[in-house]
């Protein structure tokens, strides 16, 4: 089975496209890759029987845990990691072309956002900036550098500084986007306040045990207050994917072309459930080409007829991990 191509899974524009595209990844990945054919034997599945999306079974996240996960043989360029309190064990995805990831985010953030040279891109990523292998920072950097903007750059906890910049953006009337995991955002409007309507603030979701755990709708509205905006935005990734869906408000996240989410059944991983329902996300990601593109995550959350889904939490006992959630 060939390897479907960048152009190919970058091109997706339609459902039927989707689904030719994301069979053909599972034919590949079925073959290719040790771990997923081992697991797919486990359950008793035949691959010649999978002909539909959603019969094709979903690796479970904790498997980046304790195996390797790759679909080819290639060196691997990069390995990004997840964070995690001292003890627990963190997920590794090794990354054998990093074009796939970069062609991903920067072409997502296009679709969502337009032109990144429009905007200045502004970062409070403490925790991330403090440890190696972050995929999110990895991400950002490279938004930073496509700006080509030389007021976009990353905050530590230098917050007076990021709070002159934010008003020169004001004043110049700039478009920017501030990106922050949710305890650096929440740390910065304790002692600083703006009025910036315009500002987009976009959240990563995170406490890292810096804040008490709060819903979502008690977040958001002390965001608004704090940088005088009327939503707040957020990213829906983790170091596990090689795409991001993003939400523009309200907590309702929508997909890039070629990343799809499915809610499973939590007591049968194998039963997928109709929209509307509360379950487990199970996430392809198209770009994920040379590790596993099929992954249930230990995230809960409703999928609705347009596509676009919640994040409602996580299951029970889970690990706290560096994704997006926030308990609602």
């Amino acid at each position: 089975m060939n390897k479907p191509d960048k152009q190919q899974v970058f091109s997706i524009n339609n459902e039927q496209q989707f689904n030719e595209v994301a069979l053909q990844v599972f034919n590949y990945q079925a073959l290719n890759n040790p771990v997923y054919r081992q697991f797919i034997t486990g359950l008793g599945i035949d691959v010649n029987t999978v002909k539909t999306v959603d019969q094709i079974p979903f690796l479970p996240i904790e498997f980046f845990k304790s195996h390797s996960i790759l679909s080819t043989a290639d060196r691997v360029e990069l390995t990004f990691t997840s964070s995690g309190t001292t003890g627990v064990i963190t997920s590794s995805h090794r990354v054998t072309d990093k074009t796939w990831y970069e062609e991903s985010f920067r072409k997502a953030f296009g679709i969502f956002y337009g032109d990144i040279k429009d905007y200045t891109i502004l970062a409070l990523l403490p925790s991330y900036l403090e440890r190696e292998g972050s995929s999110l920072i990895y991400m950002v950097d490279d938004l930073i550098r496509q700006s080509a903007n030389t007021d976009s750059g990353f905050f530590l906890y230098n917050h007076d500084e990021l709070y002159q910049q934010l008003k020169k953006q004001q004043d110049k009337g700039k478009p920017t986007l501030l990106i922050g995991v949710t305890f650096g955002l929440l740390d910065f409007i304790d002692n600083y306040r703006l009025n910036f309507p315009e500002l987009i603030v976009m959240e990563t979701g995170g406490m890292k045990g810096r804040r008490k755990e709060m819903i979502r709708e008690e977040l958001h509205e002390i965001l608004c207050n704090g940088f005088g905006v009327k939503h707040i935005h957020s990213e829906y990734g983790m170091t596990e994917l090689l795409s991001q869906a993003y939400s523009y408000g309200d907590g309702i996240f929508e997909c890039p072309p070629w990343m799809q989410i499915i809610i499973r059944d939590t007591n049968d991983p194998l039963s997928i459930l109709k929209t509307g329902k509360t379950g487990g996300i199970n996430v392809i990601d198209l770009a994920n080409i040379n590790s596993c593109a099929f992954i249930a995550t230990q995230d809960l959350g409703k999928l609705y007829p347009d596509k676009k889904f919640e994040v409602l939490g996580r299951f029970d006992q889970s690990d706290i991990r560096g994704c997006n959630l926030l308990i609602a």
